[in-house]
């Protein structure tokens, strides 16, 4: 017969009525609970900071994507200010002068915008910094804009007054030649006819006696001058010195004279060798009486030719005959 009991033996063993606590069980489940609760912490903790830290990298990539559009348009912006400068400085010359001038100022703001455009990670700030320059260098160009309509409205002006001055000038350089050749006409004209008029022509040969007396001769051998007289009027010419020059022709056809270079350009016939040359002092509208001598050692038998000029022109000419013997002509 068996004993009743509610402990199983090692031999029988059986489940008991009632569950009866495990202390291990529930440690450990304790222990579970408290790392799923901290995984999950630790899970929404990393979810956390992943998202801020995707909304920063989302946040600096919209800046970084601003930025370089900012600073894109930028560099748009000053590679047209620098077309329109090149542009402006090579329509004028004078213009380029005046860059040429401000090249300091210019190539400064260059410089510096060229530096602030170049930065990789340019900041808002660098950005706004170099659109302000831009403006800058833009209101230079537009100064210079300026001055170059100003000079180009000048040149027009020059150029139509210049056109108008030309013009001007070509009228008063035909009127001049046409005075000046009018003048000169005209010059030519009371010129000429102021040449004196010669009458009254004699030619005497003399013979020289003692006591100063003097006979008239045409014997050659006593011949001592020939005396030329003649006179001279003209109501044109004004009243001053005036000079006369006489040309004898000796029978021989030579010109006597006694004097070297003794020259005289003439109108019609050349240069001439003349024999003498006297000064009178004529006054205008009246008629001068000129006597003039020409003596020599001896005086051949034949024709002597006289020609007397004035102012260029041969006023008057005569023959006058010495022979050996007795009185001729």
């Amino acid at each position: 017969m068996m004993a009743n009991t509610n402990y199983p033996s090692a031999e029988n063993p059986q489940v008991p009525n009632r569950p009866v606590k495990n202390k291990n069980n529930t440690t450990k489940n304790i222990i579970i609970g408290v790392l799923a609760a901290g995984l999950l912490g630790t899970w929404g903790y990393f979810l956390k900071t992943k998202n801020e830290s995707d909304k920063q990298l989302q946040e600096k990539a919209v800046a970084v994507n601003s930025a370089m559009t900012a600073r894109d348009s930028a560099q748009a912006l000053y590679s047209l200010t620098i077309q329109r400068l090149d542009a402006l400085t090579g329509e004028n010359n004078t213009l380029k002068n005046q860059v040429n001038d401000n090249n300091s100022q210019i190539n400064k703001l260059k410089n510096e915008i060229t530096s602030l455009l170049s930065k990789r990670n340019a900041s808002e700030a660098d950005v706004k910094r170099a659109k302000a320059l831009i403006a800058q260098l833009n209101q230079t160009i537009a100064n210079l804009e300026a001055e170059n309509a100003r000079l180009t409205g000048e040149n027009q002006v020059l150029a139509a007054n210049n056109t108008q001055l030309s013009q001007e000038k070509q009228v008063l350089e035909s009127n001049l030649q046409t005075t000046t050749s009018e003048k000169e006409e005209m010059a030519k004209t009371v010129d000429v006819a102021s040449t004196f008029s010669a009458s009254n022509i004699q030619i005497t040969p003399v013979d020289e006696k003692k006591r100063g007396k003097e006979k008239t001769t045409t014997t050659a051998k006593r011949v001592d001058k020939l005396v030329v007289s003649f006179d001279v009027e003209n109501r044109v010419a004004r009243s001053g010195p005036a000079d006369i020059y006489v040309i004898v022709t000796g029978p021989d056809g030579k010109v006597i004279t006694d004097a070297a270079g003794t020259t005289l350009s003439t109108r019609n016939d050349g240069d001439r060798v003349y024999t003498y040359k006297t000064t009178i002092e004529y006054e205008q509208g009246t008629r001068k009486s000129i006597q003039v001598p020409m003596r020599q050692d001896h005086f051949q038998t034949g024709n002597y030719k006289i020609e007397i000029y004035q102012n260029g022109f041969k006023i008057a000419e005569g023959t006058r005959s010495l022979k050996k013997g007795g009185l001729f002509g």
